[in-house]
């Protein structure tokens, strides 16, 4: 396991960084997932600035976003991630109730993946257009 870097153990690079989320999320909190990174403080900032990116504002609205990493670190068997992401979810709104539901269809999207990859079923031609 690497050290966890702490604020007042932290070089000026990892301060700033540091600084940032907690101005970006509004919290003295910074998790353990940003104090391990800290040991390499160019992964540390590009990791942060790519997730600050895609987890701003856009089309999908946050819960959705929040939802969407739960589902994907359940299939990736991160349970840092599963914890981390559902809180925020919980602090956006998700209900046990959309928990529950979320997991029975990435299980239910795991096994149907599973099965036509096991399978190789031909992908239908008027599914080949997305948009």
């Amino acid at each position: 396991m690497v050290p966890l870097i702490e604020y007042e153990e932290a070089s000026p690079e990892v301060r700033s960084v540091y600084d940032d989320i907690r101005a970006t999320r509004n919290t003295p909190f910074i998790n353990n997932f940003w104090k391990a990174l800290a040991n390499d403080p160019p992964t540390l900032r590009r990791t942060w600035e790519s997730l600050k990116a895609v987890m701003a504002p856009g089309a999908l609205d946050p819960l959705t976003k929040e939802l969407l990493y739960v589902a994907v670190s359940a299939t990736n068997g991160c349970g840092y991630c599963i914890a981390s992401h559902a809180a925020a979810a919980k602090a956006k709104g998700m209900t046990q109730a959309m928990f529950g539901e979320l997991m029975a269809v990435v299980g239910m999207a795991n096994e149907t993946n599973s099965l036509a990859n096991g399978y190789r079923v031909p992908i239908d031609e008027k599914f080949e257009t997305l948009f």
